[in-house]
């Protein structure tokens, strides 16, 4: 029997939950001109429910989202045809030294504890990473691919 596509409405405690699982995602900023720009990235999400993404200051989803802080993230599985969900968000840019310990968290949320947080923190400095981090307002369904339902009974 073929797969059939879902789109569960879920509310914003299970929408944490499914991010919280998530790594990877396709972050839209807008450009100079309105255009979109895509980026592929890493995520985490921080203890306030906000979407946070590692980065370094000359990178353009970094300028774009300083300019206009609307932006959208697509949340995609490991397996390819697993659930996704689209997000719709207010972007800030954090800068070191403000980023620093948001990076801390953002690498927790991903990987646990780092075997050693000083050395993390000097890689981070030496780096000069930035911390984008999108508070989510808005939020489509959890979704799978997969055949219509009309189709797929059979």
């Amino acid at each position: 029997m073929p797969k059939t596509a879902t789109a569960d409405r879920v509310d914003r405690d299970e929408l944490l939950a499914f991010l919280r699982r998530r790594h990877r995602a396709v972050l839209m900023t807008r450009r100079r001109d309105g255009s979109p720009q895509l980026s592929p990235v890493t995520c985490g999400l921080d203890a306030g429910g906000r979407v946070v993404v590692s980065t370094y200051p000359q990178r353009a989803k970094v300028a774009n989202a300083r300019r206009d802080p609307a932006v959208s993230l697509c949340v995609l599985s490991d397996e390819w045809d697993g659930p996704w969900v689209q997000l719709d968000g207010t972007a800030e840019v954090l800068d070191l030294p403000e980023a620093l310990e948001p990076l801390v968290e953002y690498f927790r949320s991903i990987s646990g504890e780092h075997p050693d947080w000083d050395e993390y923190r000097a890689a981070m400095w030496q780096q000069g990473k930035s911390l984008l981090r999108v508070t989510v307002q808005r939020w489509g369904p959890v979704a799978t691919g997969g055949f219509p339902s009309e189709l797929s009974k059979g």
